[in-house]
């Protein structure tokens, strides 16, 4: 039981500290404060979950440095590409693309953020867990699991309100008639500023490039019936 909240602990540290990360980057570049992430607390989940994947699954090749960031770089990746897909298939939306790098899978993944990955799972494994290890185990194990058990709370409290707020952006697109991707997320943005909803505003400034996905479905109705009103023209 102190073994899982050790890493309960790392992976709220480590999520902290990716959210940390995203933050400076975006006030670097943007000159303003962006609460990233999915979730309105100061966490990013995605960086949590690597962090863990990274020290129980790689924790072998800790002796062989090349194949330890070989594997760091297919771990991360695969865990962006799938998080980028999975969410895109539940809500309706792309909420980052690297379409306009010059190495990338589908745009859900590129070689620049690829390497970085890399390094990161060095860092990790040579340098910040030890660390943090080492301060945890100091711990009592009643704040330990008291401090566990508070972290997982409000994470699962904040997981189904941002959760909520991604399928209410998902409800105010289904309303929206435009015909593209890029008309749909316009008249989204437009419509989430009008109703002044500021946890979907969050949002939004959170992942400037973000794709309300115009219905695949209803481009494949509108070519049918597009065929049908041909076949119907041909009749006459």
């Amino acid at each position: 039981m102190k073994m899982i909240c050790s890493y309960i602990i790392l992976f709220f540290l480590y999520s902290f500290f990716g959210w940390c990360l995203e933050v400076i980057c975006k006030l670097v570049s943007e000159r303003k404060f962006i609460n990233r992430g999915f979730l309105i607390g100061p966490y990013c989940p995605i960086y949590g979950f690597g962090s863990i994947f990274i020290t129980l699954l790689l924790k072998r090749y800790y002796e062989d440095p090349f194949t330890l960031f070989t594997m760091c770089i297919l771990l991360c990746s695969i865990l962006e590409y799938l998080t980028s897909y999975l969410l895109e298939k539940q809500f309706r939306t792309r909420w980052w693309d690297y379409t306009h790098y010059r190495f990338h899978i589908n745009g859900r993944i590129c070689l620049e953020t690829m390497i970085p990955f890399g390094l990161f799972g060095l860092f990790i494994m040579y340098v910040s867990n030890p660390f943090f290890f080492s301060m945890i185990v100091q711990l009592p194990f009643a704040i330990l699991y008291t401090a566990s058990f508070l972290l997982l709370f409000f994470f699962l409290i904040d997981t189904i309100v941002s959760f909520r707020i991604m399928s209410s952006i998902k409800i105010i697109s289904s309303e929206i008639k435009a015909d593209s991707t890029e008309k749909i997320t316009k008249q989204v943005c437009k419509e989430i500023i009008k109703r002044n909803q500021l946890l979907q505003m969050r949002l939004v400034k959170a992942f400037p490039k973000l794709e309300i996905l115009y219905s695949k479905g209803l481009e494949r109705k509108k070519r049918r019936q597009q065929k049908i009103n041909h076949w119907k023209e041909k009749r006459k």
